[in-house]
């Protein structure tokens, strides 16, 4: 699959979404980079900014079975994965299988469920199979996570485990849409009190879990310079060295930033990554994966902040 083949695929997932989402051209951006690469997404925003619609929007765009689960207080691990449950007629144990079996996983208010439950979705993410009174499930290499999180209720909510963390390619903040974008929003749908259906948007598939396989295994061919390579592992271990934080990030996310600049470049319809490209995803790739100081947060530091320093400081290649 060539340049022109990715850019007609993802400019028909990019005109189906839009159809539903107004504006938010950049957060589309980044959940077609994580598409291409398979990467998992965090989605974080105040309620009424698209956070459900966005990622139900890419599956019917890209005809993908999307299961949504809303994470409460009392979720527990079986009602994630399943549970094998005894059948009388044929005396032997059946799998029913829960939500978690499926393409894309829309994962509703993921840190309003304890530790025990989102550690359900730790090997699920990083090996895309779960494993089930010692058995393992294939969950399918098309599988992926789309979580969100609201920024402003902390009442009854539980910070999600750093590894979980980790396995997220971006944390993308969603913000409120322009003046004009928002007035758009209304024009359309400020005839009615509720959001309409999918379905009323008219989304048609631009192509399958088959194509979009295809696109994956093209964009991780595109060229990523031995001067880059040093780019991103150097911004990476920068971030294990500032004063401000007290972790930084993994080698994981060394490869993620990487992975994600191809498939970025491929959007730009280049075969070649640029630094830009890596500026561009690394304060999505990176921002919730350190953690700051006790004094940096008494100063009022933010990751994004340091994170821009880092990449002000550390040498781009030419």
């Amino acid at each position: 699959m060539d340049l022109k083949e990715i850019h007609a695929v993802t400019e028909g997932v990019r005109d189906q979404v839009r159809k539903a989402v107004v504006g938010q051209d950049e957060v589309i951006d980044f959940m077609l980079t994580s598409l291409l690469v398979g990467g998992h997404i965090l989605l974080e925003g105040v309620p009424g900014t698209a956070k459900t619609l966005l990622p139900q929007a890419f599956a019917a765009a890209l005809a993908l079975q999307c299961g949504r689960m809303q994470f409460t207080p009392d979720l527990m691990p079986g009602d994630v994965l399943g549970t094998n449950l005894f059948n009388f007629q044929t005396n032997s144990f059946l799998l029913t299988k829960g939500p978690i079996f499926t393409q894309l996983l829309l994962a509703d208010e993921i840190n309003r469920t304890p530790p025990k439950t989102q550690a359900a979705l730790l090997q699920a993410m990083n090996e895309r199979k779960v494993t089930i009174d010692g058995h393992d499930h294939s969950l399918g290499e098309e599988f992926m996570v789309v979580a969100t999180q609201n920024p402003i209720e902390q009442q009854g909510t539980y910070p999600l485990p750093e590894a979980q963390l980790d396995r997220f390619l971006f944390k993308i903040i969603i913000t409120h849409p322009s003046r004009a974008e928002e007035r758009e929003v209304v024009r359309r749908h400020g005839h009615r009190s509720a959001m309409p259906r999918l379905e009323d948007f008219g989304l048609t598939p631009v192509a399958g879990a088959e194509v979009l396989m295809l696109v994956r295994g093209a964009v991780a061919q595109i060229k990523l310079s031995d001067a880059l390579l040093d780019y991103i592992v150097d911004v990476v271990r920068a971030t294990r060295e500032h004063s401000s934080l007290e972790v930084g990030a993994s080698t994981r996310a060394a490869n993620m930033l990487a992975a994600a600049a191809r498939a970025y470049a491929a959007l730009q319809g280049r075969d070649f990554v640029i630094p830009d490209d890596v500026k561009t995803l690394a304060i999505p790739a990176l921002r919730h994966r350190v953690i700051l100081t006790p004094s940096a947060e008494i100063e009022g530091l933010a990751p994004d902040g340091i994170l821009g320093e880092i990449l002000d400081q550390t040498t781009a290649p030419r």
